[in-house]
């Protein structure tokens, strides 16, 4: 005799048999303890990874910054050395150039260590402008500028290390059929605070007396 099947809406409804293990417990699905502690591995690799160059292109940053403000230290300095050179007169490149005499104009093709001139608008006989190359007390070459007489003060700033500089001086025999010029020639290192990598530099620059020298 054939059994009949259950209607449709019958409380009898097939439900599928999870497969079992050989144990003959059922598997549940998600992730093991061993694949959650291998990807928070993985995970905190990759982050301390990203973070420590992230922090390196910081610090890296950080230091071009300060190269580059010390950098604008040096051209600021040398402008204003430079604007005062030509506006002013009288240029005497006397100190460290051989065969010249202290006070008045004097030309020095070989190359001084300090430059002393009349600045604009002093009066005749005033006390000169004074830029000189020194080293401090620690060795470190810097520019030092004295204002009509007053103590020198330094123009650079202690990051920039100068290790050569010339004042070469020509046109000042009057009369001559030459204005009277200053070349200046530095060559040094720079570097940023908190770095040990420093920036070597060679920078010249001209100056023209803008009073003719008829």
């Amino acid at each position: 005799m054939n059994k009949e099947l259950p209607a449709p809406n019958s409380k009898y409804v097939c439900t599928p048999v999870r497969p079992r293990s050989r144990g003959g417990a059922r598997r549940e699905a998600g992730f093991t303890l061993v694949e959650m502690i291998v990807a928070v591995a993985l995970f905190a690799v990759v982050m301390v990874v990203c973070v420590g160059a992230l922090l390196s292109l910081v610090n890296a940053n950080r230091k071009a910054q300060a190269l580059q403000s010390v950098m604008n230290n040096l051209n600021i300095a040398l402008d204003g050395m430079v604007r005062s050179v030509r506006m002013g007169s009288d240029y005497n490149g006397s100190v460290g150039c051989a065969g010249n005499a202290g006070g008045g104009p004097h030309d020095c093709p070989s190359g001084s260590s300090s430059l002393s001139f009349q600045p604009y608008g002093n009066v005749p006989g005033g006390q000169p402008w004074i830029y000189s190359f020194v080293h401090d007390g620690n060795g470190i070459g810097r520019i030092e500028k004295s204002v009509e007489g007053h103590a020198a003060i330094p123009v650079t700033a202690p990051e920039v290390s100068i290790d050569e500089m010339y004042f070469y001086v020509v046109g000042t025999v009057h009369p001559d059929a030459t204005q009277p010029k200053v070349v200046i020639v530095i060559n040094g290192s720079a570097g940023a605070p908190g770095s040990s990598a420093r920036t070597t530099f060679h920078i010249q620059a001209t100056a023209v007396q803008r009073v003719l020298d008829l």
